[in-house]
């Protein structure tokens, strides 16, 4: 199954340039439907703070936001005028203190999303966890792409992160929406002896699954004693040349995630190429 509608969250004109890198190719390759979204910030006001704001602070705000939203809607013409696919540029209003609850509204109503990686120095306060939330709560595969991202385009080479879990699972199937026909597919196991990786029935079925869509799949595993989950992943994505790492998401509860720290973390701050999440 091909994609048919994409999001691609344009938080500020830093990021776009970068996004639409990925999301133009992959939309051409698939003839999908490019939604470009922006949301605008909510001047927040508290009703427990006496003050008064002047309506040249309101007007500054705003022109401000209408600047970057068109500098924004003009790198995504840019790169869409040409191209066959459709393409639809949104612009929504936050009406909330987080941006985050309009680009998980639009979120779950399309196949793919694609979000940049995190950038504290340009990105507004409103803007600084979506990358999480969405993962989280909209229930679509959201790919995340580093700063500094130019290329190649996703879907030939894939190493896929594989456990025994239903975030896994949901995972290597949202991976074949976005492969190639005949694509290279790397099944990764870390934290399992070598034996038993090769024993395990449950990844020979995936593999064989695989390979009866026409993928040319392959088995890796480390035993992850010497480096991190994350660290191993990196490692073996640039071993073997990879364009989109693949990994279920958020497997543990919050509060294990805060105190122990996970996986989907490290590489949300460390991937060195485009990684989709799925949960």
């Amino acid at each position: 199954m091909s994609l048919g509608t994409i999001l691609v969250c344009l938080t500020t004109r830093h990021n776009a340039e970068m996004l639409m890198k990925l999301a133009v190719p992959l939309a051409r390759k698939h003839n999908a439907h490019l939604v470009g979204l922006h949301t605008l910030e909510a001047l927040v006001v508290y009703p427990g703070i006496a003050m008064h704001i002047p309506a040249p602070t309101f007007e500054s705000f705003n022109k401000s936001q209408e600047e970057e939203a068109e500098a924004i809607r003009d790198i995504f013409d840019t790169h869409t005028k040409n191209e066959d696919f459709p393409s639809e540029w949104r612009l929504l209003n936050a009406q909330s203190t987080l941006a985050t609850d309009r680009m998980v509204e639009s979120a779950r109503t399309v196949d793919l999303v694609i979000m940049s990686n995190k950038d504290d120095e340009n990105e507004r306060y409103d803007q600084r966890n979506a990358r999480i939330t969405v993962i989280r709560d909209s229930g679509r595969p959201v790919i995340v792409v580093p700063r500094g991202y130019e290329g190649p385009t996703v879907g030939e080479n894939i190493l896929l992160g594989w456990s025994n879990t239903r975030e896994a699972a949901r995972a290597s199937h949202d991976l074949l929406t976005v492969v190639d026909e005949g694509a290279a597919v790397c099944i990764l196991q870390v934290g399992v002896a070598q034996q038993a990786a090769l024993a395990s029935s449950d990844t020979i079925d995936l593999a064989n699954m695989y390979a009866r869509h026409g993928l040319k799949v392959s088995l890796e595993q480390h035993d992850g004693t010497t480096k991190s989950v994350a660290e191993i992943v990196n490692q073996t994505a640039f071993e073997k040349g990879t364009d989109l790492i693949v990994v279920g998401a958020f497997g543990h509860s919050k509060a294990y995630d805060f105190v122990f720290g996970a996986a989907t973390y490290d590489l949300l701050e460390g991937a060195q190429c485009p990684v989709m999440f799925s949960t």
